[in-house]
């Protein structure tokens, strides 16, 4: 089903079960193709429909691994506004964005995502969550040293998680930063 003219990214993203993508690939293609929509998608973080929310942080995932140079605009907002968004998809996807952003970054907004990053790794317990904030943060360790030091025991404790995907990615970028 094609969108119409008039019919909002919020109305595409609605509905159906709240595991599926939804129309959410549509959404990206719409995107993709006509970037000056992409601030009209970036307000569907603040929908009221939880679905909505999830769909779209997919949404931008996928934006930005076409066309990262697109969500540079965003760095500031994806700190100071999704960051507070207090759901698990938005908290996966800030991780993935950051990771994917950081070359963009500028030393200020790089220091305000480690923060977001280090409170989700020490208060977050959804498993997604926890699994894409250690891989941000471990390929951001191997070439900061501080920050190496205040991952490890972090790693150590979550490699001892009773979730084999969040141990195995603990004991995994364990590893990687003692090499």
């Amino acid at each position: 089903m094609m969108s119409t003219s008039f019919e909002s990214f919020e109305q595409m993203l609605t509905g159906g079960h709240p595991n599926s993508l939804g129309r959410t690939i549509e959404v990206v293609d719409l995107v993709l193709e006509t970037p000056v929509k992409l601030s009209d998608l970036y307000n569907c973080y603040f929908s009221t429909d939880e679905v909505v929310r999830l769909r779209t942080s997919n949404a931008i995932k996928r934006i930005s691994r076409e066309k990262p140079e697109w969500l540079v605009p965003y760095i500031d907002k994806l700190i100071s506004e999704v960051s507070t968004i207090h759901q698990a998809s938005a908290q996966w996807t800030i991780a993935e964005l950051f990771q994917t952003l950081s070359i963009f970054m500028s030393e200020t907004q790089r220091t305000n995502a480690l923060k977001i990053l280090k409170q989700n790794l020490e208060t977050a317990t959804d498993w997604i969550v926890l699994n894409n904030t250690m891989e941000t943060l471990g390929e951001w360790a191997v070439t900061d040293s501080e920050l190496k030091g205040w991952l490890l025991p972090h790693l150590n404790r979550l490699s001892g998680d009773s979730r084999k995907s969040v141990a195995g990615r603990a004991k995994k970028i364990d590893a990687k930063l003692h090499n």
